[in-house]
């Protein structure tokens, strides 16, 4: 990093394009426009780019300063999280984030989440709670929770929350190695085996209702629960199918204890994203948790799968 570049450059060139104006940024930073526009000109200079275009209508980023943009405004967070984590510990306190994830989360993405956002705020203490969409979705809405991470739920369940994708995940038909159903390519050919399936309002249920109603089979030995524990123990001990979002499974699959039927489970594919309150913006440590779930999902390689990054909001 070029040591010219000093903070009063970043946060110049940070408040002129939120207030796409250089009088705007200066009332605001309380300068004057002259000094503003010089402190722009010599960060252009450190860089060797051009960041802004001046035009009529006002500011605009070039490209370059589009990418600049971002990875200033995430220094700037970070160095207040870190100011402000010092002074918490001066004063026997911990910065607190309260997160939920979802079984399509809370098994692949949210360890990896963590340690990424541990290197990035060390004082802050991570909670994470966990269980069905509706029931996170309603904390998230009162304010019980920050950030949830997990599938896009129903039209009602998404109600008041924004939604940003991260990747595409399917479901699938698990079950133990060795299963004597193991090479069954068809639900016709799972008929009377029993079956651990999502419960109404799980996320992935109305995409498997629609799989299992298409094939005609008959599947109505069920045990409907949300229950990862329960899952994977049952799963483990007996001739069930379960019936779950691939995420969910994914150390087992990993380690080969666990393996998917090679059913065709494309059309149960459904988006796994971020979720948040969408009528309020969210705070310097909940941003830089964003942050760290892009690293993680990129570190992962499960960015490979994601479309066009759409953000839904209801």
């Amino acid at each position: 990093m070029d040591r010219r570049i000093k903070f009063r450059h970043l946060e110049s060139f940070i408040e002129i394009t939120r207030q796409g104006s250089l009088k705007g940024a200066a009332e605001v930073l309380h300068l004057t426009q002259p000094a503003i526009s010089k402190t722009l000109r010599e960060l252009e200079e450190i860089l060797e780019l051009q960041l802004l275009m001046r035009g009529r209508a006002g500011i605009s980023l070039t490209p370059e300063g589009e990418t600049f943009v971002q990875f200033a405004e995430l220094s700037l967070r970070a160095l207040k999280l870190g100011i402000d984590s010092l002074d918490q510990m001066r004063q026997g306190e911990r910065e607190r984030l309260i997160t939920g994830a979802l079984p399509s989360a809370a098994a692949r993405l949210m360890p990896e989440v963590s340690r990424v956002f541990s290197s990035l705020s060390p004082g802050t203490l991570l909670q994470i709670e966990d269980g069905p969409h509706s029931y996170l979705a309603d904390r998230l809405r009162g304010g019980d929770i920050e950030v949830l991470i997990g599938r896009l739920g129903t039209p009602a369940q998404m109600d008041g929350v924004s939604f940003t994708q991260l990747y595409l995940e399917d479901a699938a038909f698990v079950v133990r190695a060795g299963h004597p159903a193991c090479h069954s390519s068809t639900l016709r050919e799972i008929e009377g085996y029993p079956l651990i399936y999502p419960p109404k309002g799980a996320a992935i249920r109305e995409q498997v209702d629609r799989m299992v109603l298409s094939s005609g089979a008959d599947l109505d030995l069920r045990i409907e629960t949300i229950s990862g524990a329960f899952g994977r123990n049952m799963t483990r001990s007996s001739d069930v199918i379960w019936v779950i979002s691939r995420g969910t499974i994914a150390p087992e699959l990993e380690s080969g204890e666990f393996v998917t039927l090679p059913i065709d489970c494309s059309g149960s594919s459904g988006p796994v994203g971020l979720m948040m309150r969408a009528d309020e913006e969210p705070s310097p440590i909940a941003r830089l948790f964003c942050h760290a779930v892009q690293k993680a999902v990129e570190q992962l390689g499960l960015a490979d799968f994601r479309d066009d990054g759409r953000v839904r909001k209801s």
